[in-house]
């Protein structure tokens, strides 16, 4: 879909029923929305999952005068949903996906009919000190783009799925080796540089966020991958504080939770899905 000079690409089920409920899923760092495939394939055909890649990442193409900000990506995933034509949705947000999706929220309340959060973090205690440094990082730092590009490499995106998982043979090779391609095209690097720079306006709204929850009361699903480097358990318990009757489910493992644990979190999902799309 052409939107602002930007085709981005998307993946979408074809469920059995017209009127099934909508899932947007927002996906992370350093991924895209490849990592929702096998989410896709398992409740596709009940539901209508919609997948679009952020510019800078999967397939989605940019032009090369594309400005990389999260107030950007909102913008391109924005103006994506209206050109589907959709109103109401369950969104998905995961990692960048929060900060994506809650500046959709502000603009668009009323498109939010409920919310799943995977490790997608908008509280200050759910900043490990490792995020914490990273987030300091300004371009005058001396060293900081050289510290972002670690990331980029195929270790630092192999670690990003390994870190905090007990069992890596559940880890399948497929994620971060894809993950990488993308990242190895030209200019992506520098894209995701820029993004890393700008993380620090995503904090800087989390007493707006925590405001849009206890004002709008969405109703939540919360999975969490306890053993995540960067965002660990008390940004899951946060949620709890804004959104009360949230739903809270936390496993023993890393960032990308859905890798390892899948068969427990897509029913999780399926039932939230069923409770609360014709509820309000």
């Amino acid at each position: 879909m052409e939107v602002e000079g930007v085709r981005v690409f998307y993946r979408e089920s074809l469920p059995e029923r017209e009127d099934a409920p909508v899932l947007l899923l927002l996906h992370g760092f350093p991924s895209a929305s490849h990592q929702f495939r096998r989410l896709i394939d398992g409740l596709g055909t009940r539901y209508r999952l919609i997948a679009p890649d952020y510019p800078g990442f999967g397939r989605t193409e940019a032009p090369a005068h594309f400005t990389y900000s999260f107030d950007r990506l909102a913008d391109i995933t924005a103006g994506f949903v209206r050109g589907l034509g959709l109103t109401r949705f369950v969104m998905y947000m995961f990692d960048f996906g929060a900060p994506v999706g809650f500046r959709l929220a502000e603009r668009h309340p009323e498109w939010i009919a409920g919310l799943v959060v995977q490790n997608g973090n908008a509280y200050v205690e759910g900043l490990s000190d490792g995020a914490r440094d990273f987030i300091a990082l300004r371009p005058e730092t001396p060293g900081a783009e050289e510290t972002i590009r670690g990331l980029l490499t195929p270790e630092g995106t192999r670690g990003q799925y390994e870190l905090g998982v007990a069992d890596l043979t559940l880890i399948a090779p497929d994620g971060w080796t894809l993950d990488q391609h993308f990242l190895d095209l030209p200019g992506r690097r520098q894209a995701q540089v820029a993004l890393a720079f700008d993380y620090h306006s995503n904090v800087e709204r989390y007493d707006r966020w925590q405001a849009w929850l206890r004002e709008h009361t969405p109703p939540t699903l919360i999975t969490w991958g306890v053993g995540d480097p960067f965002f660990p358990e008390p940004g899951a318990r946060a949620y709890l504080r804004d959104v009360p009757d949230a739903e809270l489910h936390l496993f023993g493992t890393g960032h990308f939770a859905l890798e390892t644990h899948l068969p427990e979190i897509a029913p999780l999902i399926a039932g939230f899905l069923d409770r609360v799309w014709d509820a309000r």
